[in-house]
């Protein structure tokens, strides 16, 4: 009885993992038949090879993209305080100073 107990549970075990790889099964053999996949995937690679060549801020600069990003850096500068010699594009270094604190007596009096 144990044994048909057994066999039985694990029949139905391999009949559901049967089902859940079926059902994966075609996602993973699918290799790019979606043509609009594929064209995602082919402007992501060009992408890729573009920004790797450029090495610049800007995959496919043009002046107004430029003058865009630099109106954007001073209207930065102006508004958080940056100015000449300071390097808006970087992470700001904060330095945190320790406040003198007097020294209290628990003395009663």
């Amino acid at each position: 009885m144990a044994l048909s107990g057994k066999a039985l549970f694990f029949g139905r075990r391999c009949f559901v993992e049967c089902i859940r790889n079926y059902g994966i099964t075609p996602v993973l053999t699918q290799k790019a038949l979606d043509p609009v996949q594929k064209l995602f995937v082919d402007k992501l690679r060009e992408y890729t090879q573009k920004s790797k060549m450029s090495g610049d801020l800007f995959v496919d600069p043009n002046p107004v993209i430029m003058k865009e990003y630099e109106d954007d850096i001073k209207r930065a500068e102006v508004q958080y305080g940056g100015g000449k010699g300071i390097d808006m594009t970087k992470f700001p270094e904060f330095k945190f100073a320790d406040p003198q604190l007097d020294s209290v007596s628990l003395e009663k009096k």
